[in-house]
């Protein structure tokens, strides 16, 4: 069960501005990066879906957050049909990501009231998100479909919108302030924020740094 509710998980996300985005299959490099995170002043972190026995490190990372980031809101990405969304959402996630919208997943948490924040390439998979009871909807790849753009655009008919972008989002004063001057209500990033030369030297200070910086640039504008 979450330790959130929907309410808590999607106001984290707009007071902070950014979610990370993050995979390793060594459940202690994965603590660190959150600890990192956490300490940088990150409270909602998206541990994504991309290897095998991925959820049972999840499942010991949800039970460690509790633990030693309290206040950190843990949620599942790249999952892309309702069987894997119950299973994390048994796992305690608090909100689920998707690279595209699944009717069925829609469904599923919108039962348990746990966020669920499809990926949208286009204005009618947008509203059809929405229909279905997406309260955040992420435009992704976010580059590819227009940049800051396309979100500006979005909402000039769609106003009520709440956008995250996800995919050329970089962890500079000029891209962050881009995308936030364009209305979207969050940003989620991965590789950018998370060089393989920092996690491969360990180097958990530098992130907790990157996170500081990124989150500063976000509060200058928000």
């Amino acid at each position: 069960m979450a330790r959130f509710s929907k309410i808590e998980v999607l106001q984290a996300m707009k007071l902070t501005g950014m979610v990370p985005v993050f995979y390793n299959a060594d459940v202690e490099v994965s603590k660190q990066v959150i600890k990192a995170c956490y300490e940088g002043g990150v409270r909602a972190f998206e541990f994504t879906n991309r290897g095998d026995f991925a959820h049972e490190t999840f499942a010991t990372l949800s039970r460690w957050v509790a633990q030693e980031c309290p206040d950190m809101v843990l949620g599942v990405g790249s999952v892309v049909d309702a069987p894997t969304a119950a299973l994390y959402i048994q796992l305690s996630a608090n909100f689920v990501v998707g690279p595209m919208f699944n009717a069925e997943v829609a469904r599923l948490c919108n039962r348990r009231l746990v966020p669920y924040t499809p990926g949208c390439g286009s204005v009618t998979e947008i509203a059809t998100a929405q229909e279905a009871g997406c309260t955040l909807v992420k435009i992704f790849p976010a580059g590819e479909v227009g940049g800051p753009s396309f979100v500006k655009n979005v909402l000039a008919p769609m106003p009520w919108s709440l956008i995250m972008a996800t995919g050329a989002v970089e962890p500079t004063r000029e891209n962050l302030q881009a995308w936030f001057k364009a209305g979207v209500m969050v940003v989620g990033m991965g590789s950018k924020l998370f060089p393989k030369s920092v996690i491969e030297e360990r180097d958990w200070a530098a992130i907790t740094a990157k996170c500081r910086e990124a989150l500063a640039y976000i509060a200058e504008v928000k």
